[in-house]
């Protein structure tokens, strides 16, 4: 199992970034600055919001210290990129999906050692051990995130032919990864996951359905239109299961931590697809218009 958490998942998790950048561009980031609004509203649920929601559950939720921890990991991660694709199908701002995916993962360096080194000291104690250092879980999130999406981005920029032609297969294969991460860490907790989802699958569906329905009305309240409140509420609802599963696996070496992240992203899929048909039903596409 070590060298699963130590070399494979980190290696899976790298190149699932890598394809991330692949799909960027420097439009992506530049649109931030054009339209500022939505962006500040879909982050800022995002980054300080899910992780207040989440610590609010945590408390009030009868959970072993480890898997309130693991929620907390789940909650700092950065929106999945799958909330691009299934913001796509709903009609939503495709582009601001993709923008709040890039700039949040980016940012992840900072908010996840800060929301995990404080709620780890909060959870377990200031005397837990082992020691978790702000410092170095950002190296490991930098080492993990920012630089795969650095080189992915440069390869769009400098040879977007080359990107544009390997970014299909990039996705497909970063989609299986995901699947295999998901699959492994629910079969290293085959003997106990009945047990685990009945303890932590309650939670995270309380703060996936909170936190969309929370984003939701922040962004029908604040933000342009329609399209933006969709994207800003399935980037809050998908999370990066495979991000959270790294870090708990890397900083705790898996066990309960992990749970969270896993049946969250079980949860989330289902939530969003319910999410995207009901939208889809309600609102269906002009006459001659593409689905």
């Amino acid at each position: 199992m070590g060298f699963v958490v130590e070399v494979v998942l980190p290696l899976a998790l790298a190149f699932i970034m890598f394809s991330l950048g692949l799909g960027l561009t420097l439009a992506d980031f530049a649109r931030v600055a054009r339209r500022p609004r939505d962006f500040l509203v879909g982050a800022l649920s995002q980054i300080l919001l899910l992780p207040l929601v989440a610590f609010a559950l945590v408390s009030l939720w009868p959970l072993h210290p480890e898997l309130a921890l693991g929620v907390m990991i789940i909650a700092a991660a950065p929106g999945g990129v799958t909330s691009n694709l299934l913001t796509a199908f709903a009609r939503g701002d495709v582009a601001l999906s993709i923008s709040l995916t890039a700039v949040t993962s980016l940012l992840s360096v900072v908010t996840i050692p800060l929301v995990v080194v404080l709620a780890y000291r909060r959870i377990l104690g200031e005397a837990a051990a082992p020691e978790i250092s702000v410092a170095g879980t950002a190296l490991s999130v930098f080492l993990l995130v920012a630089v795969p999406v650095i080189a992915g981005l440069l390869l769009r920029t400098l040879a977007p032919g080359a990107a544009r032609r390997v970014e299909p297969a990039a996705r497909r294969v970063s989609a299986g990864l995901f699947v295999l991460v998901l699959a492994g860490a629910i079969y290293a907790e085959r003997g106990n996951i009945v047990d685990y989802f009945a303890q932590a699958g309650l939670v995270t569906l309380a703060l996936n359905l909170a936190m969309m329905a929370l984003a939701w009305g922040l962004a029908r309240a604040f933000a342009s239109g329609p399209p933006q409140r969709v994207a800003i509420s399935l980037e809050c609802g998908l999370q990066n299961g495979t991000l959270a599963i790294a870090v708990a696996g890397l900083l705790f070496g898996g066990g309960l931590a992990v749970i969270p992240a896993a049946t969250y992203s079980l949860i989330m899929f289902a939530t969003a697809l319910a999410f995207v048909v009901v939208l889809r039903r309600l609102h269906p596409a002009p006459a001659g218009a593409a689905a």
